[in-house]
Formats: C-alpha cells, sequence, structure tokens
C-alpha cells in the first residue's frame, strides 16, 4: 500500500513538473519574439489543454485497469473470507453442543483437542484477513496493552511444552497495527526457541518503553547479525523456516516506527529490543 501511495505520488509529481516547464519553455519562446501576454495567456491554455488530454489518457491506459483489478480482488477476497467463516463457525457451534452432552472425561478431552485446533485454525483465519486487508488498504490501529498481548502469545507458545519463559512484564499501553505487532513478537519469540536448547529459558521484559526478548542460544557471528534482515536468509540452514521472519520484523517496525536493535555473540545468545516510546507517546495524546 505505501509503494503504491509513492508511486502515485512520484506519477502525479512527475506529471506536474512536466506541464511547468512546457509552460516555462511557451514562456520564454514568446518572450524572445516579444510577443503580448494576451499571446501567452492563449498558448498556456493550449498547453494545458493539451496536458489535460495526456494525463485523461495516462488515467484510462494506466490507472483505470489497475483499479478494476483492486476491485475484482477486493471481490473475490471477501467472497473467500466469507466462505472459509462458515465452516469455523459451524465447528464451534457443534463443539459446544456436543460438550453439552458429553459425560465421559476422553470424550472431553478429545472435545478439548478439537476446540484447540479449530481456534489455531481461526487465528490463521484472521491472519489471513489481516495480510489480505493490509495489501488493499491500510490497517487501522488501536490502543492495546503490550503486558496483556506478550502473555497471550507466550502462552500459545508454552503449549509446544518447550522452553520455558521468564517475563518481567509493566503495563505499557500502545497505539499500532495489533495482529501486525502478535506477528511481529511471535516471529521473534519463534526465532528464540528455534535455535536454543529446549531447556534453556527465554527472558522477556517490557520495561521503560522497552520490549526485550533474550534467548541464550546458538547466537550470531558479526558477519550474519549484519544480514538478517535480507529476505531468506538463514543463519543456520539446517534449522526449519523460511528466513523471512526478521525481514518482516524490521519492515514492520520501520512502518509503525519503532526502533528495533539486535545485539548477537556466537554461542552465547541474542537480545532483540524494540523501543515503543514513539508508538506510546501516539495513544496518550488521543
Amino acid at each position: 500500500m505505501l509503494k503504491q501511495k509513492k508511486e502515485l505520488f512520484l506519477a502525479a509529481a512527475i506529471y506536474f513538473i512536466t506541464v511547468f516547464i512546457l509552460l516555462m519553455t511557451v514562456y520564454r519562446f514568446l518572450e524572445n519574439w516579444h510577443l503580448s501576454e494576451f499571446n501567452f495567456f492563449i498558448a498556456g491554455v493550449l498547453v494545458i489543454l493539451v496536458a489535460l488530454g495526456w494525463g485523461y489518457v495516462l488515467i484510462v491506459l494506466i490507472f483505470a485497469p489497475q483499479k478494476q483489478m483492486e476491485n475484482t480482488l477486493t471481490t473475490l477476497t471477501h467472497d473467500i473470507i466469507h466462505e472459509l467463516n462458515i465452516p469455523l463457525s459451524t465447528i464451534d457451534a457443534n463443539i459446544n453442543m456436543l460438550k453439552k452432552t458429553a459425560q465421559n472425561e476422553k470424550s472431553l478431552k478429545r472435545l478439548q483437542r478439537i476446540e484447540d485446533a479449530s481456534y489455531r485454525l481461526k487465528r490463521l483465519y484472521d491472519e489471513l484477513v489481516y495480510t489480505i486487508k493490509k495489501e488493499i488498504h491500510e490497517i487501522e490501529k488501536e490502543c492495546f496493552d503490550v503486558q496483556k498481548v506478550v502473555e497471550a502469545r507466550v502462552a500459545v507458545f508454552q503449549e509446544q511444552g518447550r522452553n520455558p519463559f521468564i517475563l518481567v512484564l509493566e503495563e505499557y499501553e500502545i497505539k499500532a497495527d495489533k495482529i501486525g505487532f502478535e506477528q511481529m513478537l511471535d516471529n521473534i519469540l519463534s526465532n528464540a526457541m528455534k535455535y536454543s536448547k529446549k531447556d534453556t529459558a527465554i527472558s522477556v521484559t517490557c520495561k521503560q518503553h522497552i520490549l526485550c526478548v533474550e534467548d541464550k542460544g546458538i547466537g550470531m557471528t558479526m558477519g550474519e547479525l549484519l544480514r538478517i534482515h535480507e529476505r531468506y536468509f538463514q543463519g543456520d540452514e539446517k534449522k526449519e523456516g523460511e528466513g523471512i521472519g526478521l525481514a518482516l520484523v524490521k519492515a514492520y517496525c520501520d512502518n509503525e516506527a519503532m526502533g528495533i536493535q539486535i545485539e548477537s555473540e556466537k554461542d552465547k545468545g541474542t537480545r532483540v529490543r524494540i523501543n515503543l516510546e514513539k508508538v506510546q507517546s501516539k495513544c496518550t495524546q488521543m
């Protein structure tokens, strides 16, 4: 979306600069021939009419098909999202009905597993909707407590039965793209777990405007550290993943005006620090 706005702004700037240069050229030409201001006015009107006609042609040839394609994609997306939501709602409704009639503990445990899987599927559905909407239009920012979001996302990772977490969190309200923030945090936590031994604790703190995630994993060399924001780069190719996590983290932080700092040392661990001061001040001003 931001890239598209920049392209439109650049195209408009080039268009108006071109029109201005044409007008100045006509003015200099008439001035050299010592013609009257009325002649310049007539010539200027003709230039503007030609520019308007050329602008209309550009809109028809370039922007109209693009707009039509976006409208078609938006309609198709809404239809797909609607169709995906129906089975999810049906699953939830039937789980609640079966829970009322289930008698033994084994049946209840099975229903709970189905419900947990349904919740994860719903989460994926929400993220899909978010990703599509983000490509179509700008996501609305909202106020939320970082402490609550961190606790909720850590709880999801703890269900994997891997690393223990040490949380030192203060209440801290910010205004930002919430789902994007959760995805950013998930990428950082996932990396911390992926590159740490299962029994080593991961520390997550939020105080004095800084959200910090620290692990005692394999760490990175200086060369790897310089490349971590490159898309598809992986410090350890033996680990599963596509190498885009930290690239997405960096893109989100840049877009939300959150400063990000990553410190790492080989075989000693990695510390990721996110500065939330700017987004926190935006929220308190509302």
